[in-house]
């Protein structure tokens, strides 16, 4: 339900998109999603012991900064004939969602076509595949958060990003409201707080708020699994590439919504259109 409307009129069209975000939010991951996540754990639980938890957060990390970069900003300032990303900020949200939707079909577009390239060529082709299928997604994050007026640069930024991908890859209603919850967190402290003082002040008081943002880099460890258990049937040459096409669209379809969402809610709340939302 909805708690506390902003002070600014909100029109008929935001008062849709919060209905659909809070639709979003309470949706359950696909049966597909769930399906993946318990055929796979022993594949998981592999994972765990071979893989680093460092090596995981270290390619999340190098692939968030190389999405960021790679995000170009002047073809949606161009649209939205605007001299600035800011301000898309206080624009129109029917103007920033239309962006939001063109990058969206683009990055699926996109995924379809590597993840078929790739997955013609079987386990190797997935070697290659996962870091880059992970760029795509946060680059679509990121530029779906420029169409909202949000420039992620800041370290609590780019933490609400992988919070962001976390929430598409949940396997679980627990880990999407998980993810959910913290990116609520960063919302609301990413304009108060550095990174280092969340951490100093998690260290101390365990249970606050900021040791919540702080477990965000444990929940993102399983990012890569959960990906990896998406795509384990790209091994197999034969199917490689049918699997390998439609798993990375599907997956980028699920990183564009929960970014498109998630962005939205910001832009709302921003504008003062709602004050909270649960």
């Amino acid at each position: 339900m909805l708690n506390n409307f902003g002070h600014n009129e909100t029109s008929e069209y935001e008062l849709l998109q919060i209905s659909e975000i809070l639709k979003w939010k309470n949706t359950e991951p696909s049966v597909v999603s769930q399906a993946f996540g318990k055929v796979f754990a022993p594949l998981a639980w592999t994972i765990r012991k071979i893989v680093p938890d460092k090596a995981v957060q270290g390619l999340l990390d190098g692939a968030n900064e190389v999405g960021r970069m790679l995000t170009d900003k002047k073809d949606i300032m161009r649209k939205a004939k605007v001299t600035s990303i800011e301000d898309l900020q206080y624009l129109d949200l029917k103007i920033s969602d239309k962006l939001a939707e063109n990058v969206h079909n683009w990055a699926i577009g996109v995924a379809i076509a590597e993840g078929g390239t790739t997955g013609a060529f079987g386990l190797p082709g997935a070697a290659v595949d996962i870091p880059t299928i992970i760029t795509l997604a946060l680059r679509t994050i990121h530029k779906i958060g420029v169409c909202y007026g949000y420039e992620c640069n800041s370290e609590a930024d780019k933490k609400f990003v992988l919070g962001i991908l976390s929430a598409s890859g949940a396997n679980s209603m627990e880990e999407k409201n998980i993810a959910i919850t913290m990116l609520k967190s960063l919302e609301t402290t990413v304009a108060k707080q550095t990174w280092k003082s969340m951490s100093q002040k998690a260290m101390t008081h365990p249970l606050s708020q900021e040791a919540a943002l702080i477990a965000l880099r444990n929940l993102s460890k399983q990012l890569g699994i959960n990906l990896t258990k998406r795509k384990a049937l790209q091994a197999i040459p034969v199917i490689g590439a049918v699997v390998g096409g439609s798993t990375n669209g599907w997956y980028i379809k699920d990183v564009s919504w929960a970014a498109r969402r998630a962005f939205q809610e910001r832009w709302l709340r921003d504008n003062g259109k709602i004050i909270d939302m649960e």
